[in-house]
């Protein structure tokens, strides 16, 4: 029977970033991929630019990056001017290509269309047989066998449907209508020569189907045609309960760790990536990042929370909450995870 140092089930941008990582200091990592190829994602693409420099992406996978952030309700309009950029798009495709170039350049060995069936004791059985691992990472989303394993649930769960459009919109825009949406919003992510629209919302509050349906009616009303693009939606997991169960680790979705209040995931997938593998080479390790990020995340599930309730609360409490990052007596990173 093979055994790994690690074996990491998903290789998204988390599981990626703890594959290169682990492998670059020379243990003998696995990444376990379900799908049969490594990138597509059900995503808006936006990364807070700052936490760009931090997770070393090169210039050329920023897709378009936006110092002007625009949020409309339905009352008013907060156009939010910075000297820098707030938010980077990036191509999922490409992003993901980029990261399985540097884990295999790493030493990373990486398998597609290996799906995990079961878990048991230090041993994994895959599509492929079975395999031993001193080090078990879930990395696999919101749905994941590792964090089923731990017995953890997930009751916290947030639905984004996205449509990518074939052309560039002039202006990033992140739209919050409470009669629409309830807590979550819809956006207007553009990327380099497409743009990603789309809307979030938490489960509890709305299903998909009614999601989709108020989405449509949005995108109508705004004289958007999502007619020619197709549909697709995923679950996004904000029911953080730990993510270091040594010798099973959680990173990204599998660990709860998106936004209940944006659905922002991708920057914490790479940081509690990042802090898995250097847990893993260091016990003593601080997770100085995680932790603020965790900080961050809990600010955004109350938000959630509260924003979830009485829908006349909801629709005031959320013209305040444009108002005041128009006024700048807040500034807008209260919507960013970074």
């Amino acid at each position: 029977m093979e055994t790994f140092d690690a074996i990491i089930i998903g290789a998204g941008p988390g599981g990626l970033r703890c594959a290169t990582i682990l492998a670059s200091h020379g243990l003998k990592t696995l990444v376990l991929e379900r799908k049969t190829e490594v990138g597509p994602k059900v995503c808006a693409g936006g990364i807070p630019f700052h936490a760009l420099a931090k997770l070393h992406v090169p210039d050329d996978l920023h897709e378009a990056s936006f110092p002007t952030q625009i949020i409309q309700s339905p009352w008013q309009q907060a156009k939010v001017h910075f000297k820098e950029p707030v938010i980077t798009t990036v191509n999922r495709e490409r992003f993901a290509a980029w990261q399985l170039d540097e884990a295999c350049k790493a030493g990373a060995i990486i398998r597609t269309a290996s799906a995990v069936t079961a878990i048991s004791g230090a041993h994994l059985t895959t599509t492929h047989g079975e395999i031993a691992y001193h080090s078990l990472i879930g990395a696999d989303g919101s749905a994941s066998i590792v964090r089923r394993h731990l017995g953890l649930g997930s009751q916290h769960i947030g639905v984004g449907i996205n449509y990518q459009l074939p052309e560039p919109w002039p202006a990033m825009e992140w739209h919050l209508d409470p009669k629409r949406f309830n807590s979550g919003y819809a956006w207007i992510f553009p990327h380099r020569r497409t743009t990603s629209v789309g809307a979030y919302a938490c489960r509890n509050d709305l299903d998909a189907s009614t999601l989709h349906h108020r989405l449509l009616a949005w995108a109508k009303i705004r004289g958007i045609d999502l007619s020619a693009a197709k549909a697709k939606a995923a679950l996004i997991n904000f029911d953080y309960q730990g993510w270091n169960f040594a010798p099973v680790y959680l990173v990204g979705d599998a660990a709860g760790l998106a936004s209940g209040f944006t659905g922002e995931g991708i920057f914490p997938a790479i940081v509690s990536g990042e802090t898995v593998a250097r847990t893993i080479l260091d016990p003593c390790y601080q997770p100085i990042l995680l932790t603020r990020l965790l900080r961050r995340q809990r600010m955004h599930n109350r938000l959630q929370k509260f924003y979830s309730g009485n829908k006349v609360l909801c629709q005031i409490s959320l013209e305040m909450l444009v108002l005041a990052i128009r006024l700048k007596v807040i500034g807008f990173e209260v919507l960013e995870m970074y």
